[in-house]
């Protein structure tokens, strides 16, 4: 009885961690605004950290990043204009998306170039073995197996 409650009240102080430690709890007051920071923040990589987008760094370097994105949102940018913004001053890096350019242009091409080329080594290893199954003459010929009351000199 007594571990069936302490698994009940590690579960629920569990399930309520993540509410106390939120990185971000600022709520703005239009909920269109509030979706639309949600969204950016979440687009937008910290720049020390470098694995986690600025909605999920609880470094100061992305709180700023994040007040600035709410100072814009107010100043009614659009979203475009933001990733712009941040872009122009930090660089394409801050984007998880980068933005298809020149300079971008393997991040997009490289995995549809990896995908075809397994896709064409596969192949090429199903037809492969498929053409040796047919060719391989040590296999019987299922209808010409003979069973064992057909067999010569089997005694019934």
């Amino acid at each position: 009885m007594i571990g069936r409650a302490a698994a009940v009240v590690l579960t629920l102080w569990l399930a309520a961690v993540p509410v106390v430690w939120a990185v971000d709890p600022v709520e703005l007051p239009d909920p269109v605004l509030q979706e639309r920071y949600r969204a950016l923040t979440h687009e937008l990589r910290c720049m020390q950290c470098q694995n986690q987008s600025i909605a999920d760094s609880p470094v100061g370097l992305a709180g700023d990043l994040r007040r600035e994105v709410r100072e814009l949102l107010t100043a009614g940018k659009t979203d475009a204009e933001i990733r712009e913004h941040l872009a122009s001053r930090y660089g394409d890096f801050i984007l998880f998306r980068p933005r298809f350019t020149a300079r971008t242009a393997w991040l997009w091409i490289t995995p549809v170039l990896l995908l075809l080329t397994g896709l064409f080594v596969a192949l090429r290893i199903i037809r492969g073995r498929a053409s040796l199954a047919d060719a391989d003459p040590s296999e019987p010929d299922i209808g010409t197996v003979a069973g064992p009351s057909q067999r010569e000199g089997s005694s019934s």
